[in-house]
C-alpha cells in the first residue's frame, strides 16, 4: 500500500512499538508524526528514528495526515480528544484509538461527532512485536481506512476484526488481559520446578521455552489445540497424571469464570470512562 502521513498522539511505549514496527516494514519515518508534551520524550523519539516529525502540539501533528493514532492513557483521553476536536474538523481523518475501555460513541462525542473511528485492543506482547490486537470499525470507516488501520496494528503482530463493538470486551478478556494469565502459569510452573529440585534459573528457562514452543507449535501446525494436547498425552503416562490433577481441580471452569469476570469489568470500566 501507499504510505500516507500518520500522526501519533502520545509517544509512550505502545506508540514507540507501533512506530518501530511501521518503520521496519518499510514505512518512511518522514511520513510519521508524533506529538508529546515532554521535551525529553520528543528528543528520544527523534534520535531513535531520524526523519521522524516530532511536535509539542497535537493539532500541529495531525495537520495533513490521513490518520491519527490516539495513544494516551484512557483517563486523559477525554481532555485530549476535546482539545483535538477543532483541528480534526479542519483536517478530517481516520481516528485509531488504542485506549483501553473507551467506546467509539464516547470518543466521537468528545471529538465533536461524525468521525471514522477504529477502536483497537492491543496487548503488551506488541512491545516485542508479538502482539494480538482486536479491532472494530464504526460505520464511517471506509475500506481504505480499514486497510490502513490494519496495517498500523499488524506492524506489531496479529490483527483480528470483530463485527460488534461489544465483542471488544471479549477480546480484552482473552488477549488484552491474557498475557497475565500465562505469566501466572509460568510463575507457578517455575516455582513447582524449584520444589522438585531444579535451580530457579533452570526451572525458569525450561518453563519459558516450553511455553514459547507450545505456542509456536499450535500456531504453525494448523492442528486443533485439543488434538495437540492428546498427542502429547500418553495413556498412563506422566502428562496424563498431571492433566488429571488440573482438570479435576477445575482448571477449565476457573478459566471460564476468570474470562467472564474480565469481560464484565471491561464493560464496567467503559461505562465509568464514558460518563464524562
Amino acid at each position: 500500500m501507499q504510505h500516507p502521513d500518520i500522526a501519533f498522539i502520545g509517544g509512550g511505549n505502545m506508540a514507540r512499538s507501533l512506530i518501530g514496527g511501521l518503520v521496519d516494514t518499510g514505512w518512511p519515518a518522514e511520513r510519521i508524526h508524533v506529538a508529546d508534551p515532554l521535551p525529553e520524550a520528543r528528543a528520544a523519539l527523534a534520535a531513535a528514528w531520524p526523519g521522524l516529525a516530532v511536535h509539542e502540539a497535537n493539532d500541529e501533528a495531525i495537520a495533513g495526515c490521513s490518520a491519527c493514532v490516539l495513544a494516551v492513557k484512557p483517563q486523559v483521553l477525554p481532555e485530549v480528544a476535546e482539545a483535538l476536536a477543532p483541528a480534526l474538523q479542519t483536517h478530517p481523518q481516520l481516528v485509531v484509538s488504542i485506549a483501553a475501555g473507551i467506546r467509539e460513541a464516547d470518543l466521537d462525542r468528545w471529538l465533536g461527532g461524525g468521525h471514522p473511528i477504529v477502536r483497537c485492543m492491543p496487548n503488551t506482547p506488541a512491545l516485542v512485536r508479538s502482539g494480538a490486537s482486536g479491532l472494530h470499525a464504526n460505520e464511517r470507516v471506509s475500506p481504505a481506512q480499514r486497510e490502513l488501520a490494519e496495517h498500523i496494528l499488524r506492524a506489531v503482530g496479529l490483527v483480528v476484526w470483530v463485527e460488534h463493538e461489544a465483542q471488544i470486551d471479549a477480546v480484552t478478556a482473552v488477549s488484552g488481559s491474557g498475557p497475565a494469565y500465562f505469566f501466572l502459569v509460568m510463575e507457578a510452573m517455575t516455582a513447582a520446578g524449584e520444589r522438585l529440585g531444579l535451580d530457579r534459573d533452570t526451572a525458569r528457562l525450561l518453563t519459558l521455552e516450553t511455553a514459547l514452543g507450545a505456542a509456536r507449535l499450535a500456531l504453525e501446525s494448523g492442528e486443533d489445540i485439543a488434538s495437540l494436547r492428546e498427542k502429547v498425552t500418553s495413556k498412563g503416562g506422566t502428562t496424563e497424571a498431571a492433566l488429571r490433577v488440573l482438570t479435576e481441580g477445575g482448571l477449565p471452569e476457573l478459566f471460564d469464570e476468570a474470562l467472564k469476570a474480565a469481560a464484565r469489568r471491561a464493560a464496567e470500566l467503559a461505562e465509568q470512562l464514558g460518563a464524562r
